[in-house]
């Protein structure tokens, strides 16, 4: 999949849960909050909810849009069913 296709797919799925996996290997689980360009912000769920920050939700970083992952890292996004809300 394309960076561009990537990016629709996280636009479409913003305030839902999901599982983003990334080119290192890694597994993201959150709800995605916003998605700029080249970046897709997601809040954790889980033990990792609550990662710091002050939560205002006017900047980047783990406050008020989780954190930013790079769209061009993605390699695997899926919906993760509602019993992991």
């Amino acid at each position: 999949m394309s960076v561009g296709q990537y990016h629709a797919l996280c636009q479409r799925y913003r305030g839902r849960a999901v599982e983003i996996r990334t080119r290192d290997g890694r597994r993201h689980r959150g709800i995605i909050q916003r998605v700029s360009n080249n970046r897709v912000f997601i809040q954790p769920l889980g033990r990792n909810r609550n990662l710091g920050g002050f939560g205002y939700g006017y900047g980047y970083g783990y406050g008020g849009f989780g954190y930013g992952l790079a769209l061009g890292a993605i390699v695997g996004l899926a919906l993760l069913p509602f019993f992991f809300w």
